[in-house]
């Protein structure tokens, strides 16, 4: 078992991250998930509040049936499952959207307490678009977040470098004509199978994570260094090359990749160890009563 690192962070800064970690909405809780660099909310939670119903479940479930008849189908497709924690303290597989599929759900509940909520997604909605302009302010919300969640100092620098260098490659896509999505998973799959080995999948079987759960959130800071070499070397050949299009930076993708790739293995051959370890950060744990941040990896296993 690795020595427990502990971070003593200002009072300050242990608010801010309490904020980060779940909101309020009349002293009513509701929980939210930073999933793909967006916030996600507890469609439960939402729906619970609003309509004043003693049986949210229920109701979302008459309200989804409402949202197919008024023809919103491609909500769905939005609405993503995200293990939140309950009254219960476990975490369970919650129905989650972000701040544009929320406000959409809310137009469909009627009940006067819709309005001031959708002024306050509106205001989270305000935020994001404030982190777009100004990207050092999304960086130092998500640092609050993962302050939050018990992950330690040399774990939070690699991410948020991680998070960065990622904004800057997406930006480059997006300005050459790649399309967001499913292309953009092609593309990643693609370093990241050139980096490592394994695609996004494989690497998570390695870990024991779910389907939905952030690979990036359970890299260790080594996996993390050379993940941002890889796409950081892949922007640098895709603007060298003004790559245009999909097929252009797929090629710059994969070149992109086996830099990090060789570098990988170059490091393992040196010290006889795998970059790729089943290491995961599901054991986190935020301890209340000092305050601190404290960050417990389970022990290392075999990875093949």
């Amino acid at each position: 078992m690795p020595e427990r690192r502990i971070r003593k962070p200002e009072k300050k800064k242990v608010e801010e991250s309490e904020q980060m970690k779940i909101a309020f909405f009349r002293k009513q809780e509701v929980r939210r998930e930073l999933h793909n660099d967006e916030w996600y909310f507890s469609v439960l939670d939402v729906v619970g509040i609003l309509s004043g119903t003693e049986n949210p479940r229920r109701y979302w479930s008459d309200l989804k049936r409402k949202l197919k008849a008024e023809g919103a189908t491609q909500l769905y497709e939005k609405i993503v499952q995200l293990k939140l924690e309950s009254s219960d303290g476990k975490k369970y597989s919650t129905d989650c959207a972000d701040t544009e599929t929320m406000l959409r759900i809310v137009q469909s509940i009627p009940s006067p307490n819709a309005e001031p909520f959708k002024r306050w997604l509106a205001k989270v909605g305000f935020e994001r678009i404030q982190e777009i302009e100004q990207p050092g302010l999304a960086v130092k919300r998500a640092r609050a977040t993962y302050i939050a969640k018990g992950y330690d100092d040399e774990w939070i620098e690699r991410r948020v470098q991680n998070i960065q260098k990622r904004a800057e490659l997406t930006d480059e896509w997006k300005d050459r004509g790649v399309e967001i999505g499913r292309e953009y998973a092609i593309l990643t799959a693609e370093i990241s199978a050139a980096t490592f080995g394994f695609n996004p999948n494989e690497h998570k079987e390695v870990k024991g994570l779910d389907k939905r759960d952030n690979l990036r959130d359970h890299m260790t800071p080594l996996e993390l260094i050379f993940s941002t070499l890889g796409e950081v070397a892949t922007k640098e050949i895709t603007v060298n090359r003004d790559a245009k299009g999909f097929d252009e930076s797929l090629e710059s993708a994969k070149d992109g990749g086996k830099i990090a790739g060789d570098a990988r293995l170059a490091l393992e051959k040196q010290t006889g160890k795998s970059v790729v370890t089943s290491k995961n950060y599901k054991e986190l744990s935020f301890d209340p009563k000092i305050k601190k941040a404290v960050n417990v990896p389970p022990p290392d296993k075999k990875s093949s």
